[in-house]
């Protein structure tokens, strides 16, 4: 995929640099408290992640005014109000439907604000390593301590980011992320957006949002505690909360395909979810016919004793998904019964 376009679109005399890709519905995505159009592009993870979502809907994605390619001399914005209405002045020039909203980050109190105040044009709300009340991320010493060194050592401060948002990159990798940061603004700008994300408060506007989300979350994410998302997911209305396994805070680093397969279904996207069929595993014993990796993973699963819905769950699938498997590898094993799953899984070396 090429380098998409950078667009420009202005709300309240600030410059808001945008970027759409892919095909298919309108697939919004506002988070990060630092993001670059044109330098996220150059990553390969991060790429392979945008293009993979392109494959079922059009990603649009923004810089917020006063960072990234929006960088206009002006401060980053400083308030939920404004971040809200720069999402807005997006989606305004970007499509004129309702758009599917994923929220990440610094970015989920500005999607759920947006959402809260204007229901008809989010279809679906997917907050991903999100939180309410930037006050819940740290004590008050530990953000300070955080934004002051960002400020006084932007060197350093990089470092300690990388190693709080990807702890599962190499070494490589945590240094070309040191290296985005310290590109994509200056020591002060980055402490400045870095206190604004502690700032941002929506929990009294929780109450509001009346569109169903599907809250993810990383069990051990180091940004961003998944305590804050199970808080989240309480507060909200009508929320399903999904534990994802790690420790990374961006989706296209650990377990991206977990993360990608949980943000498709939280969209709908029920066929993006499961490994393209055609992909098999040559393990079928003599005289059976061969199963899909998903397949012999659900094999295992049925043979440790789990439900078709605590499968889903273990592999963020839906429980018809789920059971449309079970049914194709007892049809080609021949099996009748789950106990003969458990022996089949047995011959295979599964169990």
């Amino acid at each position: 995929m090429e380098e998409p376009a950078i667009r420009f679109t202005e709300t309240q005399g600030r410059r808001i640099a945008w970027a759409r890709s892919g095909s298919g519905p309108p697939l919004v995505i506002a988070g990060w408290w630092m993001s670059h159009l044109e330098l996220n592009w150059d990553e390969p993870h991060f790429r392979a992640f945008v293009e993979a979502l392109g494959r079922h809907r059009t990603v649009i994605r923004y810089d917020a005014p006063g960072t990234g390619a929006s960088f206009d001399g002006a401060p980053p914005s400083a308030s939920v109000a404004a971040e809200a209405a720069a999402l807005g002045a997006v989606l305004a020039a970007a499509t004129a439907g309702p758009v599917d909203l994923m929220a990440a980050s610094s970015g989920a109190p500005i999607g759920l604000a947006y959402a809260a105040a204007h229901p008809e044009r989010v279809r679906r709300l997917v907050p991903y390593g999100g939180y309410a009340s930037g006050a819940a991320i740290a004590d008050a010493r530990t953000r300070e301590a955080i934004a002051g060194l960002v400020r006084e050592h932007w060197g350093l401060g990089s470092r300690v980011l990388a190693e709080m948002f990807i702890p599962s990159a190499d070494a490589a990798e945590r240094e070309a992320f040191v290296e985005f940061q310290r590109r994509s603004a200056s020591a002060e700008e980055a402490a400045r957006a870095l206190e604004a994300v502690y700032r941002f408060d929506v929990t009294a506007q929780l109450a509001q949002v009346r569109i169903p989300a599907v809250v993810l979350h990383r069990r051990e994410d180091r940004a961003i505690a998944f305590e804050l998302g199970r808080q989240l997911a309480a507060e909200l209305p009508d929320a399903t909360l999904v534990a994802l396994r790690g420790a990374d805070h961006y989706p296209w680093f650990g377990d991206s395909e977990q993360a990608l397969r949980a943000i498709l279904h939280a969209i709908g996207v029920e066929e993006g979810v499961d490994p393209s069929p055609s992909r098999e595993a040559p393990t079928a014993a003599a005289g059976e016919r061969e199963l899909t990796e998903r397949e012999t993973e659900i094999l295992a699963l049925i043979a440790s004793g789990l439900s078709d819905r605590e499968i889903a769950e273990r592999l963020v699938l839906s429980p018809h998904t789920v059971h449309r498997h079970v049914a194709n590898l007892r049809t080609k094993l021949g099996l009748p019964t789950r106990a003969a799953a458990v022996a089949a899984a047995a011959r295979r070396g599964l169990i």
